[in-house]
Order: structure tokens, then C-alpha cells, then sequence
């Protein structure tokens, strides 16, 4: 349904890796930063689909449940008595409730496919499909109170629980929402770090280097390359000569060279490698 896949990373791997032979190094990088851009595109896809997965299985068991307690209704009306009376409203209570929930994660599904980057055409219709599911249930659970209340089996000291329990439901899920939206928008940052590497000429065109002194001037910060800290922990350089320009503590990273003589940084311990500057510079030739 929303697993379809983009074959631009494979067409792009193919490209790379015909370029590997009669290619100039710059050439290479920007292949490579291209493999590296759909690699982190598709695993957000993936982080979305999982997610939006989860609710629609979060929302499939509701109406499960929502079901199984229409059933036991029915098997109480046929009884008599205040232990059946009992049992009708206890189920009528968890259906409504169950309900409340449902109405919520179908909004948050919908909020899921507005924002994400998961554009799916079919998966709409399925929010549609809920949404009308769940008003059919509604229109069900107001015939069955209206047989209830024809049968003096009176359950409106339900209402205001019921009403208040949503309105319960529902800040708690704003609440919630709102923290981690701000715990996520705090953990974003505190992970976010930038580098460049270039050569001399290049990294003075940019104000990155001025007379010796590293990001003193204000540089071009558009030129640096945005990274995850948590997850970019190797930066391949493509030049056999290779020197951090900003100060990062040692051993906390190798400089490496591949099998084509040239360097490669790998940041081994990621949170004191950025402690000191979120800003890297190396200097290649």
C-alpha cells in the first residue's frame, strides 16, 4: 500500500559506480553525497510508514474491541435484572470511550500523511474509510441507547463521565503531543552539527579561512554540510592530504586512508568530538 520504493537510489549506486574509473574526485563526492541524501530519504520514508502503520493498527484493534462490546450488549439485553442493567452500561461506557480514542488516532493519522513526506493517494481513502466506519459505529451506538431508553434502561448519568473522559483523552494527547514535539525540536538541535572540506583557495573564498585564523569572519555557513551527530560519524574527504582546521579533542577520531590512498575521517567518539565546536573544517589538497 505505502510501501512502494524509489529506484532513483539504485539508478544513482549504478552511476557511482561506473564513475569510478575517469572521474575526478569532486565528481565522486557529489555521486557519493547523492547515495548518502536518498540512503537518509528512505529511511525517513520507512520511520513514517512504521509509524503511520502503528496507528492504523492501533485503530484497527479499537474497532475490534469496539465490536466485541456491541456483542456483549447484545447477550445482556436478552437478561434481566440490575446485574444486566449493570453489564449494558459498563459496555456502553468502554464503547464510547474506545470511540473517543479512535476519533483521535484517525487524526493523528491524518496529521501523519499531512506532514510527513508519505504521499498516498490509497492511504487517504483508507482515513476516509475509518472516518466513515466510525461514524457508522456512532450512528449504531445512538440507535442502541434510543432501544435502551424505549426499554427504561436509562444510562444519561453516563453522558457527562463519558463527555468528561474524552475532553480528558483529548488534553492529554495535546499535551502530550506538545512535549514531544518540543522534546524532539530541543533533541534536533542538540545533535545537529555542520562541516565542510575544501581546499585553501576554497575555504578562503568562503570566509571559512582568513589569514591563518578559522572561522573568525562571517563565513558562508550555507557552504557547510548540516549532519546528525548520533549518526554521520564518518566523512570521506577524497584527497590524499587531509588537516582539521578546527580543534576537536584527540582521540576521539581517526584519520584513515581507504584503498585509494585517501583520507577518511571516522569520529569515534561523537559527543567529545563536538564538544569544543558543532563546526568542522578540514583542509584537503
Amino acid at each position: 500500500m505505502i510501501m512502494k520504493k524509489i529506484g532513483l537510489f539504485a539508478v544513482v549506486c549504478l552511476a557511482l559506480a561506473a564513475c569510478q574509473d575517469g572521474v575526478n574526485p569532486a565528481q565522486n563526492a557529489a555521486l557519493t553525497q547523492k547515495v548518502d541524501s536518498l540512503t537518509k530519504v528512505n529511511a525517513q520514508k520507512d520511520t513514517e510508514i512504521n509509524d503511520m502503520l502503528s496507528t492504523l493498527n492501533d485503530i484497527e484493534e479499537g474497532f475490534r474491541e469496539i465490536s466485541e462490546a456491541e456483542g456483549r450488549v447484545t447477550v445482556a439485553k436478552r437478561g434481566e435484572g440490575a446485574n444486566s442493567t449493570a453489564r449494558i452500561r459498563e459496555n456502553i461506557q468502554f464503547i464510547q470511550t474506545t470511540m473517543a480514542q479512535n476519533r483521535e488516532l484517525i487524526n493523528k493519522l491524518r496529521q501523519q500523511v499531512r506532514q510527513g513526506s508519505v504521499g498516498s493517494e490509497q492511504l487517504k481513502r483508507t482515513i476516509e474509510n475509518l472516518t466513515s466506519q466510525l461514524e457508522a459505529k456512532e450512528h449504531q451506538l445512538q440507535d442502541l441507547r434510543a432501544e435502551l431508553e424505549a426499554k427504561d434502561i436509562h444510562i444519561a448519568e453516563l453522558d457527562q463521565q463519558v463527555a468528561t473522559l474524552n475532553e480528558d483523552v483529548t488534553t492529554l494527547q495535546d499535551d502530550n503531543q506538545q512535549k514531544q514535539q518540543t522534546i524532539n525540536t530541543q533533541d534536533k538541535q542538540l545533535n545537529t552539527a555542520w562541516f565542510v572540506f575544501g581546499t585553501k583557495s576554497e575555504l578562503k573564498e568562503q570566509n571559512i579561512l582568513s589569514k591563518g585564523e578559522v572561522l573568525q569572519k562571517n563565513f558562508n555557513k550555507d557552504y557547510f554540510t548540516k549532519i546528525d551527530i548520533r549518526v554521520d560519524k564518518e566523512v570521506k574527504l577524497y584527497s590524499r592530504d587531509a588537516k582539521l582546521l578546527t580543534n576537536h579533542p584527540a582521540g576521539t577520531y581517526t584519520l584513515e586512508r581507504d584503498a585509494q590512498k585517501q583520507y577518511v575521517l571516522r569520529i569515534t567518539d561523537p559527543q567529545r568530538f563536538w564538544s569544543t565546536s558543532k563546526y568542522l573544517v578540514i583542509q584537503v589538497k
